[in-house]
């Protein structure tokens, strides 16, 4: 027995830095390279943590999107989050909808300058009907743009839905949580 103690002691030491996650490892070689003089390599480290970050946020805002209504299929894009980045940052989850002759494609996008940008003209009534025809779904504002639909939740989640049948998307559309969505990551 004293024999295994030492030997189980050194597995349970080699299994634990293993089980640490990517973002604790990120974190943790950037303290380190802040403290051996490595300003880059920190900043490095600390700019892969909050793209990690930000993946789990993604993971999140993702939960958001309507599911598929009969006949229809989901794909969820596992590349929406990495093009939030080059829109100014946030938060963005996107699906495309499948069906009968038909496909559209649902964009959110949370905590993104543009998107605040966007805040005063989506938020007034009267400078979207400028725009376009205003749709309802929900009890919320969507702007009709040539068949596309912007909508903006709560001044921080902006909400498109684009590419396919007018009725069709606001009816998935109508599937989604707004209330929840407006307190999304609070």
């Amino acid at each position: 027995m004293r024999v295994l103690t030492p030997i189980l002691a050194a597995t349970l030491a080699l299994t634990a830095p293993a089980q640490a996650d990517d973002i604790t490892d990120a974190l943790t070689a950037a303290i380190e390279a802040y403290e051996a003089g490595e300003i880059a390599d920190a900043l490095d480290e600390l700019a892969y943590a909050q793209q990690l970050l930000q993946g789990l946020q993604a993971e999140g805002l993702t939960a958001y999107l309507p599911p598929a209504m009969d006949g229809w299929t989901r794909e969820v894009s596992a590349e929406a989050s990495a093009g939030a980045a080059f829109l100014g940052g946030g938060i963005m989850a996107e699906a495309t909808y499948t069906g009968p002759g038909d496909s559209f494609t649902i964009t959110l996008m949370a905590d993104n300058p543009m998107v605040a940008q966007m805040g005063a003209m989506l938020g007034n009534r009267a400078m979207m009907a400028m725009m376009g025809e205003i749709v309802r779904v929900n009890r919320e504002n969507f702007l009709n743009q040539d068949g596309d639909l912007t909508g903006l939740i709560g001044n921080r989640v902006l909400v498109q839905a684009s590419g396919g049948d007018l009725d069709t998307m606001v009816a998935h559309l109508e599937q989604m949580e707004f209330g929840e969505l407006e307190r999304f990551g609070q």
